[in-house]
Order: structure tokens, then C-alpha cells, then sequence
């Protein structure tokens, strides 16, 4: 038991952390496309962890180090800016909360995992919970939009579960460096396509695509597949509920902003639904 409550802990650091992008992102990185922010955050931080693991593939791991890192980074990542832009900041939240419900599914069905109903239960009221977090009464709809979140949360979801189910035979440090490293690649003719080419960028740039890149990815994307190996892919699923907690906390803290009763109604949704999907895993 204590040992569990390490791993979730640990994991859990994780989208508390990504929970950050969004303040970090708008005040170091203006002038950058969402599309380059996603690259420069994978490929260095890959190729930094490849530097110290100084491990390369072997045999189908290549194959399904590009499967994962497409899944895990670059899928993900463009279909969630792509909602980003189509649509609302709560509705693209609230979207890509459905990512938790998907996994309970897809690890019944592609990990024979037992299908239970507190896990789904526990899903359903973290969606409710970011979207009483997240949402405003003037929120609109983009059938792309919604689209693009539901795509991105599959592809995370799909990305999680498969990660779980190829166990890799090294380190989680080395399977994080082969899969930002992948993702990464795979998104370098996404931005030469659609941003043609890069800013210069200045000292608060720097200080930001660091603390997205080290911090924010080569440190996180460690513990989180850490916990992928070591606990039920709906357990750690359920964490990312923390990302809009944690950036709703620090737009309070730093950006002045009031929290309603709704919000914290819906942060204590979250935390509960949090709850429940651990009891049933």
C-alpha cells in the first residue's frame, strides 16, 4: 500500500506539472506557434535523455517507439492545439477530459482488465468536474474542434494503454528518451509545413522552452511512464484531472483571477472522481 501511494505520487507530479503549460506559454513564449512550443518541447528534451541513456532501439521497439511517440506526443499534441484554437479554452478542457473514460474502456478491452463501474462512475464525475472548472455560460461549439479534443484524447488514451501493454525491456528514462525523441521527429515537417521557421528566441523564451522541455517533458514524461509501468492504466489516467486543477490554482495565484463556488465545486468533483478511480483499480 505504501509502496502504491509512492507511485502515485510520483505520477501524479507529472500533470501537475503539464497543468502549467498554459501560464507558461502565454507569458514566456508569445510570438511562438503552438505547433513549434509542442516540438521544441519533445525533440530537445529526447534527444538530451538519448544523450544520457545512449541507448538506441532495437528490433520492433523502433517500430513501436515511433507508434507510441506519435500516439503519446505528436497525435496528441496537434489535435490538442487544433482544439485549442477551434474552440474555447473550457469547452477544448473539457473534451480532452473524456481521455480518463476512454482508457477504462480501452484497457477492458485490449488488457482484458475487469471493466468496473466505480472506475467509470470516477471518470464521469472528473469530466463533470473540469467542465464545472473549466466551462463559461457563453461557451461555443465547433464540430472540428470537438473533433480534433475527442482525436487527441484517444490518441493519449490508445498511447497509454499500449504503453502498458508493451512492458519495454529498459529503463523508463530510456523509454521516455525513444519516444520524445520519435514524437518529436514526427513533428518537425508538421512545423516546417505550417510555421515555415522559428523565432529567435529571447532570455524569457529560453526560460520558458526550459521549463517545458526539461522540467515539463524529459522529467515528467519520466515519472509518468514510470507509473505506466507500475500501476492500472486507469488509475493513471485518472491524475490528468490534476492538469486543469492545477492551471485553474495557478491562474488564481498569479493572474489575480477569482475562483466561483462552481469551481470549487468542481475542484472537489475532481479530487472525489480521483478518489474513486484509485478505490477501483
Amino acid at each position: 500500500m505504501k509502496q502504491n501511494l509512492s507511485d502515485l505520487s510520483l505520477t501524479a507530479l507529472a500533470p501537475i506539472v503539464w497543468g502549467s503549460t498554459y501560464i507558461v506559454s502565454t507569458e514566456f513564449l508569445v510570438g511562438f506557434s503552438p505547433m513549434t512550443v509542442a516540438m521544441l518541447r519533445a525533440l530537445p528534451a529526447g534527444v538530451f535523455l538519448l544523450a544520457i541513456v545512449r541507448q538506441l532501439p532495437a528490433d520492433v521497439w523502433w517500430l513501436r517507439s515511433f507508434i507510441l511517440g506519435a500516439l503519446n506526443i505528436s497525435i496528441f499534441l496537434s489535435m490538442l492545439f487544433v482544439a485549442a484554437y477551434r474552440l474555447p479554452g473550457g469547452v477544448a478542457g473539457t473534451v480532452l477530459s473524456a481521455q480518463p473514460l476512454i482508457v477504462v474502456f480501452l484497457a477492458s478491452f485490449l488488457l482484458s482488465s475487469r471493466l468496473r463501474a466505480l472506475a467509470v462512475l470516477g471518470a464521469l464525475a472528473g469530466m463533470i468536474g473540469v467542465a464545472l472548472l473549466v466551462l463559461t455560460p457563453d461557451a461555443a461549439l465547433d464540430p472540428i474542434g470537438i473533433a480534433a479534443g475527442l482525436a487527441g484524447a484517444t490518441s493519449m488514451a490508445m498511447g497509454v494503454t499500449l504503453a502498458r501493454k508493451w512492458q519495454p525491456p529498459v529503463s523508463p528514462l530510456t523509454f521516455t528518451a525513444w519516444q520524445l525523441t520519435a514524437g518529436g521527429l514526427l513533428l518537425v515537417p508538421v512545423v516546417v509545413l505550417i510555421d515555415g521557421s522559428i523565432p529567435v528566441p529571447t532570455l524569457s523564451n529560453l526560460m520558458g522552452l526550459v521549463w517545458l522541455g526539461l522540467i515539463g517533458a524529459a522529467l515528467t514524461y519520466v515519472l509518468w511512464f514510470r507509473g505506466i509501468g507500475r500501476l492500472a492504466p486507469s488509475a493513471v489516467s485518472s491524475l490528468l484531472f490534476l492538469s486543469p486543477l492545477t492551471a485553474m490554482l495557478l491562474r488564481w495565484g498569479f493572474l489575480g483571477q477569482s475562483l466561483t463556488v462552481l469551481q470549487i465545486t468542481g475542484a472537489s468533483l475532481v479530487i472525489g472522481s480521483i478518489w474513486l478511480i484509485q478505490r477501483s483499480s
